[in-house]
């Protein structure tokens, strides 16, 4: 049939002593091919999908990170700068300046984000009333001690009152709330108590600055622990508490003719507006930043702001550090050490 079609017959190629006789075998179902990719499709699909959730996870850690940094830098750096930079206003002013202006930019950034109703909700329970006006004192104490200590050259001493912060707040929480303690977080305690005997043993008294900012302050934290509110909004119901006593302020230094906010210094009087944002942006990076890397990076990262505090008072300030102090501030680092340690063995 070939030959008359005009091919040429197909000719059995010989076997060779290496060939072996093909088996007759049936062949696979073009489903299971099918199957087979849908399952590799669905495999990658799903592969593709954790990637990129890890990924977006760990951009947003990241990014909280970032905010932390911000925020603690601005608190250690560029805050201390501003507030110095302006000590010939006088301390007590400047507290005022503070809380008037912190107030104001806080009832722009809640009318901004439209956060009235939670105001509200916060003003209907007595127990966050309670706390709030006891954290307002608290955050007025630390504000006025602070600027205190940036105007008159006790940066170093103030930085000692935040390194200690954290560590007092554990204590605090075991003291006044019975939080659990761990033998690291002991240890840290102790060699708190230890450099502040020492320091006073040399000094024959307290480091006074620096306590009072670093007992201020934890007690804030550790009362503000207590009630569940926003950071800004709490910080708003506190600044309106104490606003009537800056006011109160501002007129007897006004009737005093020592008033430095006036028509007069347009200039002047600019630069003391933005106490307001000096306070409230970095608070909101550091928020931000807790909000998105957890506390226990924060709590670590926290310590570059009186890290930053005391290079400054140390390097650019000249302000006076002999051997005691070193010593004091030695036994301070080594419990910061070992609290961060823990701090990072937990999270």
């Amino acid at each position: 049939m070939a030959e008359r079609l005009g091919f040429e017959p197909r000719k059995e190629l010989p076997l060779c002593r290496f060939s072996r006789p093909v088996l007759s075998t049936t062949q696979p179902s073009l489903h299971y091919f099918d199957n087979l990719l849908l399952l590799k499709n669905e495999y990658a699909r799903r592969k593709s999908i954790y990637i990129n959730i890890v990924l977006k996870l760990m951009s947003s850690f990241n990014r909280g990170i970032f905010y932390i940094i911000i925020g603690s830098f601005w608190w250690g750096v560029i805050g201390v700068i501003y507030f110095r930079s302006l000590s010939f206003v006088g301390s007590i002013e400047l507290v005022l300046h503070r809380v008037f202006w912190t107030a104001v930019m806080l009832i722009l950034t809640t009318f901004y984000l439209s956060k009235w109703n939670k105001i509200k909700e916060i003003l209907n329970n007595k127990k966050n009333i309670f706390y709030l006006i006891i954290t307002g004192f608290l955050i007025f104490i630390n504000w006025s001690v602070w600027i205190y200590a940036v105007s008159t050259n006790q940066i170093v001493d103030a930085s000692f009152g935040y390194f200690t912060m954290p560590i007092l707040s554990v204590f605090f929480g075991y003291l006044f709330f019975n939080e659990l303690l761990n033998k690291a977080r002991i240890f840290s305690i102790i060699l708190t108590i230890i450099s502040i005997i020492y320091l006073f043993y040399f000094y024959k008294s307290f480091p006074l600055i620096g306590l009072i900012v670093g007992f201020s302050w934890s007690l804030y934290t550790v009362f503000r622990k207590k009630i569940n509110v926003d950071v800004d909004l709490g910080l708003l119901i506190e600044s309106l508490i104490i606003l009537p006593f800056a006011l109160i302020g501002f007129y007897f230094i006004f009737e005093g003719g020592n008033l430095n906010f006036s028509l007069d210094s347009i200039k002047l009087s600019f630069i003391l507006t933005l106490a307001g944002p000096m306070t409230v942006i970095p608070l909101f990076f550091f928020v931000k930043g807790v909000h998105l890397a957890g506390l226990g990076p924060s709590g670590m990262l926290f310590f570059i702001t009186p890290t930053f505090q005391f290079i400054l008072g140390l390097f650019l300030y000249n302000e006076p550090f002999d051997m005691n102090r070193l010593i004091g501030f030695i036994l301070i680092w080594v419990a910061v050490i070992i609290y961060m340690f823990d701090l990072y063995e937990k999270n």
